[in-house]
């Protein structure tokens, strides 16, 4: 009877050593995360570090959702929709400037190229960005690349009054360019350039003008979140961008498996179009030559005081902010874990 009683207390003692870190294993923190448009190519990192478990291995519950374009997307982080999110940087720096109280920051660069551009077609006979003068070019209102027109207009020498724009909704952008009935139209490179495609536009007679290779030396879309996430979860911020890191080295390596994580969640998506999609960004937006000489995530000082003063300049903000205020890179993994693989 002695010998059965104390079998019991040792086994309640094991218990009760064990439960506490049992519970810690299982315990998980749920971070809720808007992306800035719908799950396409280019968001594929953040889904595929959901499927490997990268983020569940930093304590980390992650739920995605689509976004409704960035400057929604930004609102929504500052307003507690959201605990963090993936939008534009410049559209964050334009918000911040009108709404102190609510400012967000930049923690990680994922597209350190922005996907800005113009794009036209060979039969417009135009060929070069100065040929945009006394033409006519459409877009929604709200697009980033026509916000950001005037940084173009200035890179390339000519004024924004040269240029004569027509408004419409997002679906009949590239169906008008395709029909003439405009000459240009502005957009994300790695957007309208597909759906062109998609429409039948013969890829050889599309021309595009990426701003990033005009003079405008703009950061692209981030990670961001409130700074008060930073101060009350730091470890937890340095776990996601470790997931994070991972997660991108992966989609770079084979992005035909990171386009798996977009199909499981919408089955009716075009595969080989977002595969492309996701090449395109990260041939063009993701690889840049900083990137492969500082790794993912970060911003060079001297760069990012210059995009400040350029997002300053073009939406005229009542003063330029501090880089400080903008980017925090002191959460990224150590350089070698960013570093593209070679």
């Amino acid at each position: 009877m002695k010998s059965g009683v104390r079998r019991l207390l040792v086994g309640v003692m094991l218990t009760l050593l064990v439960l506490p870190f049992v519970g810690q294993a299982q315990e998980q923190v749920h971070l809720r995360f808007t992306l800035d448009w719908m799950m396409q190519g280019p968001q594929a990192p953040f889904l595929v570090g959901i499927d490997k478990g990268y983020f569940a291995e930093e304590g980390i519950r992650l739920t995605v959702d689509r976004g409704y374009g960035s400057a929604d997307a930004v609102t929504k982080i500052a307003t507690g929709a959201y605990d963090l999110g993936y939008a534009d940087i410049n559209s964050m720096i334009e918000f911040n400037a009108q709404n102190p109280d609510e400012a967000l920051v930049a923690v990680a660069i994922v597209l350190d190229y922005p996907p800005f551009s113009i794009m036209t077609l060979e039969g417009t006979g135009i060929t070069t960005p100065e040929e945009l003068k006394g033409r006519v070019l459409g877009a929604p209102a709200g697009d980033a690349s026509r916000r950001l027109f005037p940084l173009f207009a200035n890179a390339i020498g000519i004024e924004v009054g040269d240029v004569a724009w027509v408004s419409m909704d997002v679906p009949l952008r590239e169906p008008l360019l395709q029909r003439g009935n405009v000459d240009a139209i502005s957009g994300h490179s790695f957007t309208s350039f597909l759906n062109l495609k998609a429409i039948g536009v013969p890829e050889d007679d599309i021309v595009v003008f990426l701003y990033a290779e005009y003079g405008v030396d703009l950061y692209g879309n981030a990670v961001m979140l409130p700074p008060s996430l930073l101060e009350e979860k730091p470890e937890v911020i340095r776990g996601f961008l470790r997931a994070l890191t991972r997660a991108w080295h992966d989609s770079i390596a084979d992005p035909a498996a990171a386009i798996e994580s977009i199909r499981a969640r919408d089955a009716l998506i075009d595969v080989e179009v977002e595969e492309a999609r996701l090449r395109l960004a990260i041939d063009v937006n993701m690889l840049t030559p900083d990137v492969m000489e500082f790794g993912f995530g970060d911003v060079q000082p001297d760069r990012l005081e210059r995009s400040i003063q350029l997002v300053a300049d073009v939406f005229d903000l009542p003063k330029v902010p501090a880089p400080e205020t903008v980017f925090d890179g002191g959460f990224l993994p150590p350089l070698e874990d960013r570093l593209p693989r070679q």
